[in-house]
């Protein structure tokens, strides 16, 4: 003990003082290494020493390497050993930030599955339209009526109604009279386009006013025809009139009743009667003043005779007779017009379509030329 006592004192003169001491702390508390590391990581002495209490030696470890805890924190931590170490590694999977994300796709689903279901509901709507179109124009609806002949159809691409009918100016207010309509052509248009808001009259030849029986059988046979045509689909012709006349001495109605007087193809067959000149009359005095009257009729190249029999009449001839009896010429169309017609058949102008009086063999030759060449005209009565 001597000799320690004598060794220190030796070394607290020739040592500075901060020396001695560290020798001296290193002689009496060997493990005080210990407590200065300790001292360096207070938080991981702390974790080291809750881990014991709480009877979970496993846990500690795992949870120290996560980071730093302070001094407080890990005190709660030693309360809590279980919960503390379990929520920081579940932090990224935990229910609030999963939760998150799930909502936002949830929600752009739901506003996206009502997006398809209004474009699918958009393409009826956009039909709708289409429909209401069609209904606002009742010309157009007319002519794409299911009821008419599809063998009527398809002599729309020669006779062109919607242009013809627009050409003319006929509204769906008026009261129009068509001379002669044979098998209901253009009836089966303008009966239904007039039905609610005009009126339709067909003038037909009246059968007793002929002498001949065949001519008599004739017209009796277009006049019945008509008239079934009619009562078999009320729907559109019940509005419609059939009215007779005496071609030599026609009325078509009372004076000045009509809007419109409307003829087609059929100013060759009153030359050749002898009748044209009466029935411009007619149809003069049927008009109210300022009404229409609208010609369609096979273009000739040039004046024919009166006892022609091509079927063709020359335009400035059909012209004098509606201004000889009081007509003002309006207008001109080339609606009608077909510059493939030659106009020198065999058999006129019937030996094209739709009447084809030619051999079969030269079907082809004619179908390709189509129906014929044909003058529009349409005229005023002045006011």
């Amino acid at each position: 003990m001597e000799r320690q006592r004598l060794a220190r004192l030796l070394l607290a003169a020739v040592l500075p003082a901060g020396l001695c001491a560290a020798a001296h702390a290193q002689e009496t508390k060997p493990t005080e290494a210990a407590v200065e590391q300790a001292a360096e990581k207070p938080a991981e002495a702390a974790a080291a020493q809750a881990a014991p209490q709480a009877a979970q030696p496993a846990a500690t470890p795992a949870a120290v390497p996560t980071g730093p805890v302070p001094t407080g924190p890990a005190q709660t931590g030693a309360e809590k050993p279980a919960e503390q170490p379990a929520p920081k590694p579940a932090e990224p999977a935990a229910a609030p930030a999963a939760e998150k994300p799930a909502e936002k796709p949830a929600a752009q689903a739901a506003q996206a599955a009502p997006k398809p279901a209004e474009k699918t509901a958009e393409k009826p709507a956009a039909r709708k339209p289409a429909a209401a179109a069609a209904a606002g124009n009742p010309l157009k609806a007319a002519i794409a009526g299911s009821w008419r002949d599809p063998n009527n159809i398809a002599r729309d691409q020669y006779r062109h109604p919607l242009e013809t009918l627009q050409f003319f100016g006929v509204r769906p207010d008026q009261t129009v009279v068509e001379i002669t309509p044979g098998g209901g052509w253009y009836s089966e248009i303008l009966a239904p386009y007039l039905r609610e808001k005009g009126r339709y009259v067909a003038a037909v030849v009246d059968p007793d006013s002929q002498t001949k029986d065949s001519a008599r059988i004739y017209y009796d046979k277009a006049k019945t025809g008509l008239e079934k045509k009619f009562a078999d689909a009320p729907l559109q012709y019940a509005a419609a009139v059939v009215a007779a006349y005496d071609p030599f001495k026609p009325a078509f109605g009372p004076a000045n009743s009509a809007d419109v007087v409307l003829t087609f193809r059929n100013v060759h067959n009153w030359r050749s009667a002898g009748q044209a000149e009466v029935m411009f009359k007619g149809f003069f005095e049927v008009l109210k003043p300022g009404g229409t009257l609208g010609v369609v009729e096979h273009r000739a190249k040039a004046d024919v005779p009166a006892d022609d029999k091509s079927g063709y009449v020359g335009q400035a001839q059909v012209i004098a007779m509606a201004e000889a009896a009081g007509f003002r010429l309006e207008g001109k169309s080339e609606i009608n017009a077909n510059p493939r017609d030659t106009k020198d058949y065999p058999k006129g102008v019937w030996t094209l379509p739709p009447s084809n009086q030619h051999d079969a063999a030269d079907e082809a030759k004619y179908k390709a030329i189509g129906e014929s060449d044909r003058m529009t005209l349409r005229f005023r009565k002045p006011r």
